[in-house]
């Protein structure tokens, strides 16, 4: 009986780590499914055919390699303008003539910060 409960909880934790370990371009083709039935509910057809190419193209294209390493630049370019909004903030601060620049500056920065992390959070 106790060998029972244990195949039975191996079952379930075989399971639930293989839906875990969903590749990312499984997770990419669910999340146009799901673009797709939202547009669908919105008859949005020009949306529905622009998701069915990119659907196809994923299924016929899509590699989890391929996925990382273009994420993995957006993260790179995302970071290179982090950087140039902190150089072109102490640039103004530097001068520190007009306040209006230097707040203009440091929200372009924290714009590019928030894109970054939210870039970083991202799966692909």
């Amino acid at each position: 009986m106790k060998l029972r409960y244990i195949f039975c909880a191996g079952l379930l934790a075989i399971s639930a780590s293989s839906q875990a370990a969903e590749t990312l371009c499984q997770q990419k083709e669910q999340n146009i499914k799901h673009e797709i039935d939202m547009a669908r509910k919105h008859d949005n057809q020009r949306r529905v055919n622009g998701l069915e190419r990119a659907l196809t193209e994923v299924q016929a294209n899509c590699s989890d390699s391929q996925l990382h390493a273009a994420h993995q630049e957006r993260i790179k370019a995302q970071q290179d303008k982090v950087a140039e909004r902190e150089r072109e903030l102490k640039e103004e601060q530097d001068d520190a003539k007009d306040q209006k620049k230097i707040a203009k500056r440091q929200q372009k920065l924290d714009e590019a910060r928030q894109e970054l992390t939210t870039l970083q959070a991202e799966p692909y």
